[in-house]
């Protein structure tokens, strides 16, 4: 798997799962990169949503990273984004590591979320205005913009 993290400049190509193992050096890796790049806070990123994303990765059967618009974010940093976006949830499960907002160069962000609509993995929202899709391991969901 592979993330480009916009707000840091930061690359990862990964494996985090391997022989039916989960490997906790590139478990530790992922977390590092999608960590709150506002406060450098790290989150065990859910293992339901990497494996949502390894699913979402093959199903558009595309090797280009993820472009990471929010992966974890602190309790201040959700709380500080929530009082100037209606788009933030006060009880956003960013803060739980449990979801992530992308996109993929060359990908159209209105195919990138039928496709992961089409997983049934979670929530999944479209913002179109701002060209990403949104991610959680919640209950299924689905809204865009």
């Amino acid at each position: 798997m592979a993330f480009y993290n916009l707000h840091t400049g930061e690359s990862l190509k990964t494996t985090f799962y391997f022989n039916g193992q989960f490997l906790p050096d590139s478990l530790r890796e992922v977390n590092h990169l999608l960590r709150d790049h506002r406060t450098d806070e790290v989150c065990d990123i859910s293992i339901e949503l990497l494996t949502l994303l390894s699913d979402l990765k093959d199903r558009l059967a595309i090797a280009k990273p993820f472009h990471i618009i929010s992966g974890y974010r602190s309790p201040a940093t959700n709380k500080m984004l929530s009082q100037h976006s209606d788009g933030v949830a006060k009880k956003s499960l960013h803060m739980q590591g449990k979801a992530i907002d992308i996109r993929v160069p060359g990908i159209d962000t209105k195919h990138l979320h039928r496709v992961a609509q089409a997983l049934k993995g979670g929530g999944v929202g479209l913002y179109s205005n701002s060209d990403f899709v949104h991610l959680d391991v919640g209950r299924v969901r689905y809204w865009g913009s």
